[in-house]
């Protein structure tokens, strides 16, 4: 009796069920995770993350709740379905040895009706589980202060590392072309600019994290530092400039001084108060205009040697510009000026000599007029020239056939003619002319040119009369 009744209940049960919710499925839901348990390794970087359900899903739903993470970002990437199996995969690829988290929470429903509650958390690296590269000493230091010359950036890894990565994710402000050296099995990197830095001037660098280690483990941050190449504070000036003469196969100073002292023959030495760059070779110029070329003295100073000497009793200028750089780039900043005139005389001529007259001793006055007493039967007249200097033999040689004598009043005189030439002295010439008519009634006047400028009369190349010497004749009785 009692069974029977317990039946009754039972069915009675089943019978409202059905007839008041319809049918109710308590199975559970299966499904399956790879990765499935936390320090899984993913053999390759799209490898996807895979949600295995054993019945069909709400796919909205089911999406929703999947979310992956590492410490610094969440993770984007493709969700699709092949039947009831979801799959993740990153758009960018999985990184090497970071740390992932997969986020499974909340509640998916299913399309027959049932429910997943989920509350799973598994962590998993993707290809290895290589600790991240870090920086463990570079040169120079954040903040340091250098020179210009042979200075490069140095960087050393915790691992080897990827060169491309690198060297992509190196930028260095204010350094163009620069050539980079790998050592060390590629755990240490030398940067090495094509040309010298700038002096006084601030460097930067940063290298970003998405430079990696050589199994793929970028930098767990960007790092920067910056130097400044202002260890060098002395500026660039010049000491001294002074006459240098050549022997024994160098230049030396003469011990003159640069304003009053350089003569013929010499050149300019131009000294700094440290080493120079190579621009200072450049560096020099001329007011008025000298041609030359400079060479390096020494590590301090540099020598100007001339194509000609200067014009005599000429003051110049002498410039070194302001851009002129010592050997760490640092600038004089203004031209340095000083003015000089060559210790290189006009040639002149001290005294003119006539027989039977006086000496004419000032011949730079405004009277130059000889009275030269003639022969009337022999028409000639002989007189000497002192000079200030002495004469080289080829300026002798061609020096007596450059002076020349004309009639010049009244100018139906006839021509005169050289008769005679001796050089007495290398700085005495005898000179004896024919044809001369002596005046009577009126005046009788030739023209004596002793022509100067370069194209004249010369003790030696550069030593010339500064103007043509006029002397007027008149020829008596």
């Amino acid at each position: 009796m009692l069974r029977s009744q317990n039946n009754y209940i039972a069915l009675l049960l089943c019978a409202i069920l059905f007839t008041s919710c319809g049918f109710v499925d308590l199975r559970p839901i299966g499904l399956t995770v790879e990765p499935g348990k936390s320090g899984c390794i993913l053999e390759e970087p799209y490898t996807p993350v895979i949600l295995k359900f054993d019945t069909k899903m709400k796919k909205t739903d089911a999406e929703g709740i999947l979310q992956i993470s590492s410490d610094s970002e969440v993770v984007r990437g493709d969700k699709f379905w092949k039947g009831n199996t979801l799959y993740f995969v990153p758009i960018g690829g999985w990184t090497a040895g970071i740390r992932y988290t997969l986020s499974l929470s909340g509640t998916i429903p299913s399309v027959d009706g049932r429910e997943l509650r989920l509350e799973k958390f598994i962590s998993f690296f993707a290809i290895n589980m290589s600790d991240p590269p870090q920086i463990e000493m570079h040169s120079p230091y954040d903040g340091e202060s250098t020179g210009t010359n042979n200075i490069f950036l140095e960087i050393h890894f915790s691992c080897p590392m990827d060169r491309l990565s690198v060297e992509s994710a190196l930028s260095i402000e204010g350094i163009g072309n620069k050539t980079y050296e790998w050592f060390a099995d590629d755990s240490k990197l030398k940067i090495i600019p094509d040309k010298a830095l700038s002096a006084w001037t601030s460097y930067r660098w940063n290298l970003r994290d998405s430079a990696k280690s050589r199994d793929g483990a970028p930098l767990p941050k960007t790092y920067s530092a910056h130097f400044t190449t202002n260890l060098d504070q002395n500026i660039p000036a010049v000491e001294k400039v002074f006459p240098v003469l050549f022997s024994s196969g160098g230049w030396f100073p003469t011990g003159a001084e640069i304003e009053t002292g350089l003569s013929q023959g010499q050149a300019i030495a131009v000294q700094f108060n440290k080493t120079m760059g190579e621009n200072a070779l450049r560096s020099i110029r001329f007011e008025p205009s000298l041609s030359g070329k400079t060479e390096l003295l020494s590590e301090k100073s540099i020598v100007y040697i001339f194509t000609r000497d200067p014009e005599p009793e000429t003051n110049y200028t002498l410039i070194v510009s302001g851009d002129t750089r010592d050997s760490e780039g640092l600038k004089l900043g203004a031209d340095f000026r000083i003015n000089f005139t060559p210790d290189i005389p006009f040639l002149k001529i001290l005294s003119f000599t006539a027989d039977g007259s006086s000496n004419m001793n000032d011949l730079y006055s405004s009277d130059n007029v000889s009275l030269i007493t003639v022969d009337p039967a022999a028409k000639k007249i002989y007189f000497s020239i002192h000079f200030s200097l002495p004469l080289g033999i080829e300026e002798m040689q061609n020096s007596a056939l450059r002076i020349s004598i004309a009639p010049f009043f009244p100018k139906t005189l006839p021509p005169v003619a050289l008769q005679y030439v001796h050089w007495i002295a290398d700085d005495r010439l005898r000179m004896g002319w024919e044809g001369f008519e002596a005046g009577g009634g009126e005046r009788h006047l030739y023209k004596l040119t002793i022509p100067g400028g370069k194209g004249g009369i010369s003790a030696s190349e550069g030593i010339f009369m500064k103007d043509d010497m006029v002397i007027f004749l008149e020829a008596v009785r």
